[in-house]
């Protein structure tokens, strides 16, 4: 039994986590009052309407006693009806009210109650231009005959499907009832079994207590192999095996990881291959990674980003950032986690180069930010989309800080605390203070001397990179650099290059090392030797690209287009956008590009296009 000091602690530790959540900028929820424990979803995917069609049932936690108002987040939702059901499972009608529209946030749900409810029903349907959905007509498909479903609930779009507290820091278990066409499959970020047959009818269950933005469907042609014990691909039927040739160290990434920081708690770890047109590298989904195919090249270069979303089965799914300004305690642990599953897997050559690249890419990016963006301890996100305020720093600049750490502490001491943290903090939702507690307690005070106050306020406070910081070095990239400045000063002709062993990492450093911009000469050489205008390596292509644009080339512009509108993935499309939009040709040329490309992009890769076109517009 606790003592009462230990009790205390306890009790004044939970009502300040609730406090912190209840002033989430981006949810309308007052938790602190009152929080969803368990979602029951029922629901029809109708393709016809593009809407998904049904119920959420939410099991409430109410925290003050006093309280008969529940707030839910929203988005563009139609709400058919709310029933508060009993403690003797009656259900009975109860009032509600959408408020106004705010373009970020969307509209509260606010539902007055008689008495506290221990559920909620809720009956409704989705737009059919609901942010986190994305509808693609057969056409849009690989195989051209059945249409596909599949969401993005990151960072607040949750909302637009499911009526819910869309904030990080509540955790919830949850079920679904799917009815979809016969011939189609539907996945979630649950339990899937592959050899489930096309019935039109799909049970899932979540039992492990996640985030909102944590929710995730799809519904199309999908085909599954297994790729090991507990894991498998899923993908449209023509992408299958090529997919799954190219996870297939899954398991072996799973072990590594295992070892280094506990067992893996969710189960089965399950990857989906998505149409092009998903804004991102991928997401991860507990139980079902969502995978864009731009990383599928043949020769595992890019592999690094199942890495990534399965270090999110520790960071960011087990121990969640609970709300979107403390994004770097995912992300800056994921990628640190990342790095050392690379480094176990493939060598750490790969993970030097893949490190160098992010620290150049993160060093450019911070060329264009506020101080106040470049800091991993962000200021509380009011009146931003978290989706637009989202950069490398947290992920890159975070991988960072935890190296130094590695480094400071010694890596067996590092690996036991960073083991003990997720240990410590398993299903749970933490901020950056919470983080430095625990740091300053189990790691700090342990092995004082190592780190100063004053270099933990630089790494997490102050803008831009620590002076001290020691940099990212690869030697196999000492031969591109040279390679490249030799070519520059017109002693080797592209053609001539010794590259015949470089893999995607040293494309890339070779591209991303050139000046701003290049002569017609130039990029034509380059071109003649390595086809870069119509290379498939998107990593390669968008970095060659901008250069492009930024020099006048434009016989690289059909290339260009298509490039466009074939990728939905932002990370890739957005420099070259940027690019275009410089100039008033560019200008023109992108606006028209674009009337072909949203008809095949994600509503949040759209947003983003249009914002960066409306800017360069203004």
């Amino acid at each position: 039994m606790p003592t009462l000091p230990k009790l205390l602690f306890s009790v004044m530790a939970l009502v300040a986590a609730d406090a912190r959540a209840a002033a989430d900028p981006q949810s309308y929820a007052e938790t602190d009052k009152v929080r969803v424990s368990a979602l029951k979803l029922n629901l029809e995917v109708a393709f016809k309407s593009s809407q998904l069609v049904g119920t959420a049932e939410l099991t409430l936690d109410w925290r003050d006693k006093t309280a008969r108002t529940l707030k839910l987040d929203t988005r563009d939702l139609a709400i058919a009806s709310v029933e508060a059901i009993g403690a003797d499972g009656k259900a009975e009608p109860v009032k509600f009210d959408l408020g106004s529209r705010d373009k970020i946030l969307g509209t509260a749900l606010v539902i007055e109650l008689p008495q506290q409810a221990p559920k909620v029903k809720i009956g409704y349907a989705t737009s059919p231009q609901a942010s986190g959905l994305q509808w693609l007509p057969p056409i849009q498909t690989a195989g051209k005959k059945h249409p596909f479903l599949f969401s993005q609930s990151q960072a607040i779009h949750a909302r637009s499907w499911v009526p819910l507290q869309d904030t990080p820091a509540v955790r919830f278990t949850y079920t679904a009832d799917l009815r979809v066409p016969e011939e189609l499959r539907a996945v979630m970020s649950a339990g899937n079994d592959p050899k489930h047959r096309l019935t039109g009818l799909f049970h899932f269950e979540m039992d492990k207590p996640i985030p909102s933005y944590l929710l995730a469907i799809a519904v199309g042609d999908i085909a599954a192999k297994a790729t090991g014990p507990r894991t498998a691909v899923y993908a449209e039927p023509s992408m299958v095996e090529k997919a799954a040739k190219e996870f297939e160290d899954t398991e072996k990434m799973i072990v590594a990881t295992e070892k280094l920081y506990g067992p893996y708690r969710w189960g089965r770890y399950d990857i989906l291959v998505l149409p092009p047109s998903f804004p991102f590298g991928g997401m991860e989904n507990p139980r079902m990674t969502f995978a864009t195919p731009t990383v599928i090249v043949g020769d595992k270069s890019l592999v690094s980003l199942v890495a990534h979303e399965l270090a999110h089965s520790w960071s960011g799914n087990l121990v969640t950032n609970s709300s979107w300004k403390d994004i770097w305690l995912n992300e800056g642990f994921t990628s640190y986690v990342e790095r050392r599953i690379v480094e176990a897997i493939y060598g750490r050559e790969q993970a030097d180069m893949e490190d160098v690249i992010g620290q150049f890419g993160v060093k450019q990016e911070m060329e264009g930010l506020a101080p106040g963006d470049q800091v991993l301890a962000l200021k509380p996100l009011d009146g931003r989309d978290p989706d637009e305020a989202l950069t490398e720093v947290p992920y890159v600049k975070g991988a960072w800080f935890l190296t130094f750490l590695e480094n400071a502490y010694g890596r067996a001491t590092f690996d036991a605390f960073v083991r003990g943290y997720f240990d410590h903090f398993a299903f749970q939702s933490i901020d950056t203070d919470t983080f430095l507690a625990y740091y300053k307690k189990n790691l700090a005070q342990k092995h004082p001397g190592k780190v100063t106050d004053a270099q933990l306020d630089a790494w997490l406070n102050q803008p831009g990179i620590p002076a001290f910081a020691k940099a990212a070095t690869a030697a196999r990239f000492e031969k591109v650099d040279a390679a490249r400045a030799s070519w520059l000063a017109g002693k080797t002709p592209a053609k001539d290059i010794d590259s015949g062993k470089w893999g995607t990492h040293e494309w890339v450093r070779f591209v991303e090392g050139m000046p701003e911009k290049l002569d017609e000469k130039q990029l034509a050489d380059l071109d003649e030797a390595f086809k870069f205008t119509g290379t498939p390596n998107g990593e390669i292509a968008q970095r060659w690209y901008p250069l492009t644009v930024r020099s006048g080339y434009a016989k690289a512009r059909p290339a260009i287009e298509t490039f466009l509108i074939s990728i939905g993935r932002r990370k890739l499309i957005m420099p070259t956008w940027e690019a275009l939009t410089a100039t008033p040709d560019g200008l023109a040329f992108a606006q028209g590009v674009f009337e072909k490309a949203k008809v095949g992009y994600h509503p949040i890769t759209t947003a983003s296009v249009t914002a960066a076109l409306e800017k360069a517009k203004k």
